[in-house]
């Protein structure tokens, strides 16, 4: 029967300790066990390479692990209850999860408790328990840090979802913690454990770009989370960088070696092209249904604005010869300019956004000028989404704000003299400013340019609505 050489032993003890076997009695009964089967297999005329690669093949990494797991459960009482709590916190919080979305998007009581618990369970119970059934099965000092960033980042991330979706204050915070230890320590020590495998040194390109790719995509879900500039791009860039280079890369050095050709790296490949082409698609239709949603309703209210203004300037003309056409001619006259005014802040926002910080563009085709004064095409926007504009003339404390407020008070004071009956007085509240534009919120900072001139085209609507109200009421006097 052949024997085994010092070197060949050597090579499969340095093996099997390679796959983080802990415990040494079982560390040296497989190394017996697979020593005993690649003689096994010499005798059938086989070299040692041949008859080990053989062996490797019927007994993979996995299995080796799977047989350390299974000693540690039978021998270990410890390791079998963080086993057992980590499968059990690890379903029911994933569950929670699941159903409060579903509960969220039927807008069903008690969405919110499912979220706050599963969030909990996730975060205090399965992920403690899951960083100390890793550590037992491998006791690798160098994968510590990779298993604690990767809990944290997860962790702030599902606490930064839940925050978001509850609009509790410091959201932001909490995803700005899990986009740093996630990008910026979890990605980079996944990157050093996998080039750390001497068995993959083929495979450290398709690690690098795959880890690119993925940080452009995480980064770019931050950013939209966040609604930053840029995170479409950078989603699509990711997609792109793993999609069309990492995935086949990787995809053609593992099937030059037959051994790793299994049913489960053949579902890794269809289950990776189906995450990322749907995500693809979603993330595009996502982005054009979000524009072309607040497109059509800008455009639906700028003819209803084109109607009312037509309407009420016929109004105030056709009754020149009324006694009432002082009150008349002053309410049309004021509501006309506080619409420009409020026209003035549009056109300025755009500019803004259209030009570079500090220097605001002409936007020519942007704004074109008509009967009903300026107006905006919003179709042609290049960079509808940035929140500087908001920022600068919608917040409370900013120059325009207060401008705007103390147009709208003097306006609110000069016709509540003029509103008689309830009904009209319930009206005024549609130009309440606390309704329409942001608030002193840290929320309402992240208000996109195209949400707040939405808001500005509303309140103009309704300035035009009361016009017409009162109007109507003073003519048939």
């Amino acid at each position: 029967m052949p024997e085994l050489s010092l070197q060949n032993i050597e090579r499969i003890s340095r093996d099997v300790k390679r796959q983080e076997i802990i415990f040494s009695h079982l560390a040296d009964d497989l190394i017996d066990h697979i020593c005993c089967d690649v003689e096994n297999a010499m005798e059938d005329g086989l070299t040692f390479y041949e008859a080990y690669m053989k062996v490797k093949q019927k007994m993979n990494p996995r299995r080796l692990k799977e047989i350390q797991e299974e000693t540690l459960y039978a021998i270990d009482t410890k390791y079998r209850n963080m086993k057992n709590t980590m499968k059990i916190s690890g379903v029911a919080g994933a569950t929670l999860f699941g159903l409060a979305a579903l509960f969220k998007i039927q807008h069903w009581p008690g969405a919110g408790f499912m979220m706050s618990l599963g969030a909990l369970l996730l975060t205090f119970v399965f992920m403690p328990s899951a960083l100390g059934v890793l550590w037992k099965e491998s006791h690798n000092k160098n994968k510590l840090f990779l298993f604690i960033s990767a809990f944290l980042s997860m962790g702030f991330f599902i606490f930064g979802i839940l925050f978001k979706v509850q609009h509790w204050q410091g959201a932001a915070i909490v995803l700005i913690l899990a986009g740093i230890f996630g990008i910026l320590f979890f990605m980079p020590s996944l990157v050093i454990s996998l080039f750390r495998d001497e068995e993959n040194k083929n495979k450290r390109g398709v690690y690098i770009l795959g880890a690119a790719g993925l940080i452009l995509y995480l980064a770019g879900l931050f950013m939209r989370i966040q609604h930053w500039a840029g995170g479409t791009a950078c989603t699509i860039l990711g997609l792109a960088i793993i999609g069309t280079i990492a995935l086949p890369w990787f995809t053609w050095l593992t099937w030059k070696d037959e051994k790793y050709v299994t049913p489960r790296f053949l579902f890794l490949i269809i289950g990776s092209l189906a995450i990322l082409i749907s995500g693809a698609l979603v993330n595009l239709s996502t982005q054009y249904s979000y524009e072309d949603g607040f497109y059509s309703n800008m455009e639906q209210q700028q003819i209803l604005y084109k109607y009312l203004y037509r309407n009420n300037n016929s109004l105030a003309v056709g009754n020149h010869d009324s006694l009432s056409f002082p009150h008349i001619e002053q309410l049309h006259s004021r509501t006309t300019g506080l619409v420009s005014f409020i026209s003035s802040i549009e056109v300025k926002m755009v500019q803004e956004s259209e030009g570079k910080p500090g220097e605001p563009a002409e936007a020519e085709n942007q704004i074109s000028q008509s009967e009903y004064g300026q107006e905006i095409n919003y179709r042609l926007l290049s960079n509808p989404f940035p929140l500087a504009p908001v920022n600068d003339f919608l917040m409370p404390g900013s120059r325009k704000r207060q401008e705007l407020d103390k147009e709208l008070n003097d306006y609110l004071n000069f016709i509540s003299e003029l509103a008689r009956d309830n009904e009209l007085k319930e009206s005024l509240e549609l130009i309440r400013t606390s309704d329409l534009l942001p608030g002193k919120n840290t929320e309402d900072r992240k208000i996109s340019l195209i949400s707040g001139l939405h808001s500005l085209e509303l309140l103009k609507n309704n300035l035009l609505i009361i016009e017409l109200k009162l109007l109507s009421g003073a003519a048939n006097r």
